[in-house]
């Protein structure tokens, strides 16, 4: 039982993708039927003629919508497309942006402005993609949809045993499936090699697990997740903050004090486990407890993998089986 956490890192590289957190740069936009939305360029316009916008979508070629003539002020559409549906003006803020009106669920997709600039020849450059949600009638997009965090800490075997600790910062119930989540130091600003895995659709929303594994000095700190989401409070990224490593191995410690001495005096009020030094672990017993919990956690979330895994092999084999009928009826 005390393997879990070795278990669930290994099942995780096995059947999620890992990367690094830094690898997309991609947000998004979430906007209700018939609305309109305001996508930025981030790419530097000075000395530019002209702005152009793209649109892609999964399955397509990438397709050149308008582009803007900074000289003269002046949109123009590529054939086929109505007039009024885009548009694109300079604001206030010397910063080029593009509008879409009278939203459909059809223009859901990756957005991305493009300059030509010149170096040994011409080249063009493609700012980031802003990813366009238009959400469905049903979806309330007042409701609260930002990450939910569950923290889990590095185990006490793990610590001892292997001399690191692994921080675990699952996230759940969001919308839209666009998320960033990389790691640092409490007081740095560097962001560190970092793990995830694939983000998950569970039922309207979406989770994702991403985790960090610390050793050396760096157990003497305290380490960050941060998230960085369209739906977050007030649009600030979260910073969760995770205890150094070798915090959790001090917190767990023996004392010869009366066991009231921990969670509750003697007028059984609670007493917060901020103000007890003793990180309500007083014993063997309690250690035990606490790793037992954890191990129940990492089993919990290593079966909702599991079952994510059987459903895929199911519409996989669904998949070939079709492919397969469909390739005996041509030969025959």
């Amino acid at each position: 039982m005390l393997r879990a956490p070795v278990l669930l890192l290994v099942f995780l590289a096995l059947v999620t993708q890992v990367s690094s957190n830094m690898e997309g740069n991609r947000m998004s936009i979430t906007r209700a039927i018939g609305s309109s939305a305001v996508i930025p360029c981030d790419l530097p316009t000075q000395n530019i003629k002209y702005i152009h916008w793209y649109k892609f979508q999964e399955g397509t070629i990438p397709r050149r919508l308008l582009y803007y003539d900074v000289s003269y002020s002046k949109v123009v559409l590529e054939s086929g497309i109505s007039p009024g549906k885009y548009h694109c003006y300079e604001g206030t803020d010397k910063i080029y942006k593009f509008v879409i009106s009278s939203l459909q669920e059809s223009d859901s997709g990756v957005y991305r402005c493009a300059v030509w600039e010149k170096h040994i020849g011409w080249k063009k450059i493609f700012g980031k993609a802003t990813e366009l949600i238009v959400a469905s009638p049903d979806r309330d997009l007042d409701k609260d949809m930002s990450p939910k965090p569950t923290m889990f800490l590095p185990s006490i075997t793990e610590i001892k045993r292997d001399n690191n600790g692994t921080y675990l910062c699952l996230l759940e119930d969001f919308f839209p499936h666009v998320i960033k989540v990389y790691w640092r130091e409490k007081r740095g600003n560097k962001v560190l090699p970092s793990q995830e895995g694939k983000t998950i659709k569970t039922d309207d929303t979406y989770m994702k697990l991403s985790w960090l594994t610390v050793s050396g000095n760096s157990m003497d700190k305290e380490h960050m997740c941060i998230v960085k989401h369209e739906k977050n409070k007030r649009g600030t990224n979260q910073e969760i903050l995770f205890p150094a490593v070798n915090e959790v191995v001090s917190s767990v410690v023996t004392t010869t004090k009366p066991p009231n001495d921990g969670l509750k005096d003697r007028s059984e009020k609670q007493v917060p486990v901020a103000n007890s030094t003793k990180a309500c672990l007083k014993d063997e017993n309690n250690t035990l407890q606490l790793q037992l919990m954890n191990t129940s956690a990492y089993y919990t979330y290593l079966l909702l993998l599991i079952k994510s895994t059987v459903y895929f092999a199911i519409i996989t084999s669904c998949v070939f089986r079709r492919t397969g009928v469909c390739g005996n009826q041509k030969s025959s």
